[in-house]
Formats: structure tokens, sequence, C-alpha cells
């Protein structure tokens, strides 16, 4: 999972301005991951306030490297299945801002998550809930 650190192995994900230090798997085999996020210019409108599709991708991302953190071998996510987003507080352009994203729930074919963005005194900018496919390698694919 090192070599996910950074931009997850999404350039978007740099290029909108954040990228991931951090992960790990909990006392409950749940995974998780946390990350920076200083928006660039890409990351937002003319009024310097990050886009809501840009929330959308980092979040989205954030819970898949959280999954992904807890899952052995070569046992990944396949798809996001559900999103659901929701800003609180606009994030602007050069702000400093912290990402996370823990599993929620890992059953066998699909996992919950959840992230967040919150600002440098912790509060809530932007959340996220997601269902995801998992892909099983000892299932032949993960179809059925």
């Amino acid at each position: 999972m090192d070599r996910w650190l950074g931009d997850g192995g999404m350039p978007l994900i740099a290029t909108v301005g954040a990228s991931f230090d951090a992960y790990g798997v909990d006392g409950e085999d749940l995974g998780w991951v946390e990350g920076a996020f200083g928006p660039t210019g890409a990351a937002c409108n003319p009024h310097g306030i990050v886009q809501a599709g840009v929330h959308a991708l980092l979040l989205d991302a954030a819970m898949n490297f959280a999954i992904n953190a807890a899952l052995a071998g070569r046992d990944r996510t396949r798809a996001t299945l559900e999103l659901k987003v929701e800003t609180m507080r606009p994030a602007l352009r050069d702000g400093e801002y912290r990402l996370r994203g823990d599993v929620v729930r890992m059953a066998r074919q699909v996992a919950y998550g959840e992230a967040t963005v919150r600002d440098a005194e912790g509060q809530l900018i932007s959340r996220s809930t997601g269902t995801f496919l998992l892909h099983r390698e000892s299932d032949g694919g993960g179809r059925g």
C-alpha cells in the first residue's frame, strides 16, 4: 500500500492539491487513511471555493484507500456502488485541510466507508458515506 501514498495512484488527486500520508488497520481489522488537502486553483471555482465534485473525488478516494488498506492479498475495491457527499462549509484555495477515510463495515462482497474533510481547527468541511463492490481473489474475480 505504500506505493499509493501521495496521489493514491491518481494524478488528479495531486493536481487538486491533495495527498495521502498515512494508513493502517484498527483493532477491528477495519482500515483507515489520512491525508492533506491544500486546494489548488484547479480545485476551485473562479471565487476560490473548492467545487463540490472535488470533495466527492477526494472523499471517494479516501474511502477506497481505507478499504484497500484492510483487504488481504490481491483483494481490492472494484467499484463505487453508492456515494453521498455533504458540504457544510466552504473549503478555500490555498487553505489547509485534513482528509480522513474509514471503513465502517466489511462484508464478503461489499464494504461501507465514511470520509471527512476538516479544517485546521477540526471543523467539519465535508463528509461522505459510500458503498463499494469488492473483488475477492478467492471467488474468481468478485462476480456472482
